[in-house]
């Protein structure tokens, strides 16, 4: 972090510093939440969660290196600055962090899917060209956003920050934090809509973003989605389409998949053109990667550095199309983070292409947060994945069953299979995996798969 007095902290968050003395105590080292992460010169955020008071591990931060706590009373032996709110005090926090680095770049994403993916990409691909600072696994809420923020040094140049909405007025808060010079909107979908209410409000809390750009800012926008298209009358900056359609600013054309699932095209900007294959894997990450491009050129490489920048990165997050290829010739693909029909699809098309002339097998959990139409749309995955000519489905846990009853309901050469939760999914695939078979595991993060995907990828077949 840059480095802030205890007087600096409480000045910009209105807090106070206690005891008075320690007023000009410095904080220099890493930002926290989790006071095991503390380090030297570290500032310890004491959050009061549903479960724990973080002032209990005060303390346990000072051990670690700590040099003070952002706390809502004075704790004995803490220097700490003492706030109304912690959680608004941090985003104050990060906010102060950004207004001092004049020539830093700050770029955000948001969007139904696709986020973290496309964070690890382009904090990658702008890295080749000067300091960047992208968040850490999903860091996209009022807690994660402020993290990021305060990872910066003033040699920072470009600052990634992904945001995410659990409502309207979300990600405007987010903006009110991290000010975007850059703002890209991947995607609108049914992700959430339980806690939305509809897909309109959802593209309501996206929409945010862009307005929060200024006049001179950059809105990157998906040309295939007509949802995302229609914010570019919502902007007063300047919009860049990045897509398939013909009109994209950043366009894709020529599009294939090489035998391992990864998506090979040349993209198009500027009158320029460069034909590259992505290491990741699905043909949904095209859109993902051509928003890279577009803020890449913003933000000053050419279209062949970018593409090539774009080339080498790799995914950085765990359970996002995370593909082990297991010493008895097994390929697990973990996807389970999080799940909406629009990903379920696409790790099921991901399936079908690295399936061709092998066993498939999808194992699926539930979709959560979809509000009324859930067991419609859960039902809606079971008969796309019949579609996409899966030999196994294995639905995991009653949440998920109307998927089962969506692909039994659907002429096809599945085999469908329901059972009621996770070690009974591993039992079964333990049985009956062979060598060579393809196995991708989906669903929302608290439905567990994820967990089962990587105890899956660690076993082998026996002799």
């Amino acid at each position: 972090m840059i480095p802030f007095t205890l007087a600096q902290i409480a000045e910009v968050t209105g807090g106070l510093v206690v005891p008075a003395e320690c007023a000009q105590v410095t904080v220099a080292g890493p930002v926290v939440t989790d006071s095991r992460q503390a380090a030297p010169g570290s500032l310890y955020v004491a959050r009061i969660g549903e479960f724990a008071d973080g002032h209990e591990f005060a303390s346990g931060a000072m051990q670690f290196g700590a040099v003070a706590a952002l706390t809502t009373r004075p704790l004995d032996g803490v220097p700490c600055v003492v706030v109304d709110d912690t959680e608004r005090a941090f985003g104050v926090l990060g906010r102060a962090v950004v207004e001092a680095l004049p020539h830093c770049t700050l770029i955000g994403i948001t969007g139904s899917s696709g986020k973290t993916s496309t964070k690890d990409l382009l904090g990658q691909v702008l890295a080749s060209a000067a300091e960047t600072i992208a968040p850490e696994g999903s860091f996209n809420s009022e807690i994660g956003v402020p993290l990021t923020l305060c990872r910066a040094q003033q040699s920072t140049r470009f600052l990634v920050v992904e945001m995410g909405a659990r409502g309207i007025g979300h990600i405007a808060y987010l903006a009110g934090i991290a000010p975007p010079d850059i703002g890209v909107v991947l995607n609108v979908g049914v992700a959430h809509v339980g806690e939305f209410g509809s897909v309109e409000a959802i593209a309501l809390a996206k929409r945010e973003l862009v307005e929060a750009l200024p006049v001179d800012g950059v809105a990157v926008l998906n040309a295939d989605d007509p949802v995302v298209a229609a914010m570019a009358r919502h902007t007063n900056a300047r919009v860049v389409f990045v897509g398939e359609a013909a009109d994209a600013d950043v366009r894709a054309i020529d599009v294939e998949l090489t035998p391992h699932g990864a998506a090979r095209f040349t993209v198009r900007a500027g009158g320029f053109q460069h034909r590259l294959t992505l290491t990741v894997i699905g043909r949904h990450h095209i859109g993902n990667a051509l928003a890279v491009v577009a803020v890449a050129l913003e933000c000053g490489l050419d279209l062949a550095a970018a593409c090539l920048a774009l080339e080498s990165a790799a995914p950085l997050s765990r359970w996002r199309m995370q593909v082990t290829q297991r010493p008895d010739g097994v390929t697990v693909i973990n996807d389970a983070y999080n799940a909406n029909p629009d990903s379920m699809r696409a790790a099921l098309d991901a399936l079908h292409h690295l399936g061709a002339g092998r066993r498939s097998w999808a194992v699926l959990g539930a979709m959560l947060e979809l509000g009324a139409d859930s067991d419609a749309l859960h039902a809606a995955v079971g008969a796309y994945a019949l579609s996409r000519e899966v030999d196994e489905l294995l639905v995991v846990g009653e949440a998920a069953a109307p998927i089962a009853q969506g692909a039994r309901e659907t002429e096809g050469t599945t085999n469908v299979r329901l059972v009621p939760d996770a070690e009974a999914a591993a039992v079964l695939l333990g049985q009956e995996l062979r060598r060579g078979d393809v196995v991708v595991f989906k669903s929302s993060r608290d439905a567990g798969l994820r967990w089962l995907g990587d105890r899956v990828a660690q076993e082998e077949v026996q002799p």
